[in-house]
């Protein structure tokens, strides 16, 4: 097995293992430990940014000690974190191992955004690579909810237990398949792992990314209010995220393409304007009574197929060009620094915007608010990503 197609496998393999747990640990905290909405919250939240926040980290230890070892180690890791949470009995207990998967992410994957950097070829391109590592990815996150369904019955212990399995059977894949020596040693003129903040053109695109990052988001966190103020209800959200997902996997390889042929600093940019667009359509119905029928949806099914094409858009490239500013340094601790920068941006992003969000719950005056300052985000980023995209293409020399 080579290793693009081991990466590939292993994406699958991770969000398979990974969606069998995680969706349904809220509901195990809440009906088989009693614990309240501040708690679950918590763990929630901790979990979050052990993976999010600490991916700088997991970033900077790739570079030093190679990805190979982080990726493995991460394996680990998660298999302790399930395996404590299968048999967790108390919020203690469950804090330990939401923290540990969490913690496993910021280790294996910025390793494995290094990899990937390093194995798109010039046929292939890297952007088509990580295209198909979000379509395969998307797959295991399909498919690990009906496998954590289908041990429903037994119990939580069941799914933990049994995501610690696929992340064994991916320990042990990887252990054996997964080369050596896939990446230069850390070179001293490569200097230490902090001067990804002395250079300002990738603090420029870190702060652009981030924008991005906090639009996609809102997938989570503002849609519900929307479905909410359209008189639909939480059951309605699945059919949608189905709607996502079979986006990504029919169409993420030929957006790609398209956007390939396109100049960088264009196709971002308008990825970014399909973002800004997709919370200018909610606004301008925010305000209005909810239409009759499965027209009621119509606002937030237009919010998730634009946001979903503009992510389908600037992921790829963005992780092409994140690889073009490290040039020939380690990219592990460049890939960790974008997405810890991206965790903080959400997290106080969605604080900021929450409170306008209340507002927007029924249809008046205020609704349509957090929708435009919302869109207002992604409008600057497709600004400022031209010249950004322009000069990343010139230091690179593409």
């Amino acid at each position: 097995m080579t290793v693009p197609l081991l990466l590939l496998v292993n994406q699958f393999i991770f969000m398979l293992g990974f969606y069998m747990v995680v969706p349904f640990l809220a509901v195990f905290m809440r009906e088989d430990l009693a614990l309240q909405s501040a708690a679950i919250g918590l763990v929630l939240g901790m979990r979050t940014f052990a993976q999010q926040g600490l991916f700088l980290v997991g970033g900077a230890f790739a570079d030093k000690l190679g990805p190979r070892k982080l990726i493995l180690l991460g394996c680990a890791t998660r298999i302790v974190g399930f395996g404590i949470l299968a048999f967790s009995f108390d919020f203690t207990t469950v804090l330990i191992g939401a923290c540990l998967t969490g913690f496993a992410g910021a280790l294996f994957s910025p390793a494995i955004s290094s990899l990937a950097a390093k194995v798109g070829d010039d046929k292939e391109g890297r952007a088509r690579f990580f295209a198909k590592l979000a379509v395969w990815g998307e797959l295991g996150a399909v498919a690990g909810p009906f496998a954590g369904a289908l041990l429903l019955g037994i119990g939580f212990k069941a799914m933990a237990l049994g995501g610690a399995g696929v992340f064994a059977v991916a320990y042990l894949i990887l252990h054996i398949r997964l080369p050596r020596e896939v990446q230069a040693p850390r070179r001293a003129e490569d200097g230490p792992w902090w001067h990804v903040f002395r250079d300002r053109l990738f603090v420029l695109f870190t702060f652009a990314h981030s924008g991005f990052l906090l639009s996609y988001n809102q997938l989570y966190f503002a849609l519900p209010v929307e479905i909410t103020r359209s008189g639909g209800s939480e059951t309605e959200m699945a059919p949608l995220f189905m709607l996502a997902s079979l986006m990504i996997v029919t169409l993420q390889l030929p957006v790609t393409r398209i956007a390939q042929r396109l100049p960088w600093g264009f196709s971002l940019s308008a990825g970014f304007l399909l973002m800004a667009l997709a919370f200018g359509t909610v606004a301008a119905f925010a305000s209005h009574a909810p239409m009759g029928g499965l027209l009621k949806l119509a606002p937030a099914t237009l919010m998730v197929i634009l946001l979903i094409f503009g992510q389908m858009i600037v992921k790829p490239i963005a992780m092409d060009i994140v690889a073009r500013m490290a040039g020939t340094r380690p990219t592990g601790v460049y890939y960790g620094a974008l997405a810890s920068a991206g965790g903080l941006t959400v997290l106080l992003g969605n604080v900021l915007i929450g409170p306008l969000l209340d507002g927007a719950l029924k249809p008046g005056s205020a609704a349509p608010l957090p929708w435009l300052i919302l869109a207002v985000v992604p409008a600057i980023c497709a600004l400022a990503i031209i010249p950004i995209a322009q000069a990343v293409t010139k230091r690179a020399g593409a």
